[in-house]
């Protein structure tokens, strides 16, 4: 993990939230490849298929709501392993940990070895590892989802939650949360990388924002938040 580290302490800070955000990118991808699966796949034929079966909590209301699908979430997670794989395939070789040139552009299979996702090759590693983060994600996404409608900050057609950082915060957290603590001696999961996630978690609120106006202007979403 030392050579890691180095990687991380070889750079200015911005540079370094850049690089973390770089690494993490599959995973804040992830919504919106869920919301193309969740919008694009029912017009197959197939879906959509809510995650709560469109039952609701105690309370009267969903538990998550018709916004929450299998096939986003599945295909949401999935799509950020092909994203991940095609970085990896770009980046070319995973480069030895005892020599690594630092960079915002880090290779994301740095420090990988011996990790629960080194399953002998490197694509098939990448895929696991962007499906994860994915899936990370999604999962914090629903996490936020759920805590709204116990509120009763449920969206209602062209009418917002308004609930802002429910509907950023905790995707990034659970994303950063996870590489912490599962992504064992890898690059993703150095300790040097929590401060840049904590600044990375405060300005998401705006990334989001900006990435749902840019989706809505080219018509992949339907409200523009």
């Amino acid at each position: 993990m030392d050579s890691v580290n180095e990687v991380a302490l070889d750079m200015g800070f911005l540079s370094l939230c850049l690089m973390t955000l770089w690494l993490y990118l599959p995973g804040f991808l992830a919504n919106t490849f869920a919301m193309m699966w969740g919008k694009w796949l029912p017009k197959t034929g197939y879906g959509p298929w809510p995650i709560d079966g469109g039952r609701n909590w105690k309370d009267g209301n969903r538990i998550l709501g018709d916004g929450k699908t299998w096939n986003g979430l599945l295909g949401g997670s999935m799509t950020s392993g092909v994203l991940c794989m095609l970085i990896v395939s770009l980046m070319g070789d995973v480069p030895n940990t005892s020599d690594v040139e630092s960079g915002i552009f880090a290779h994301p299979l740095t420090g990988f070895e011996e990790t629960w996702f080194d399953i002998g090759g490197d694509m098939l590693s990448a895929f696991i590892l962007g499906t994860f983060l994915g899936f990370a994600c999604l999962v914090g996404d629903s996490t936020g989802s759920f805590v709204k409608r116990r509120r009763g900050l449920k969206r209602e057609g062209e009418i917002s939650s308004k609930a802002p950082l429910l509907d950023t915060l905790p995707f990034a957290i659970m994303v950063f949360l996870w590489g912490q603590l599962f992504l064992g001696n890898s690059l993703l999961s150095s300790t040097d990388l929590i401060l840049p996630m904590i600044v990375l978690v405060l300005v998401t609120p705006v990334l989001h924002r900006s990435f749902n106006l840019i989706g809505y202007a080219i018509g992949w979403k339907d409200v523009p938040y």
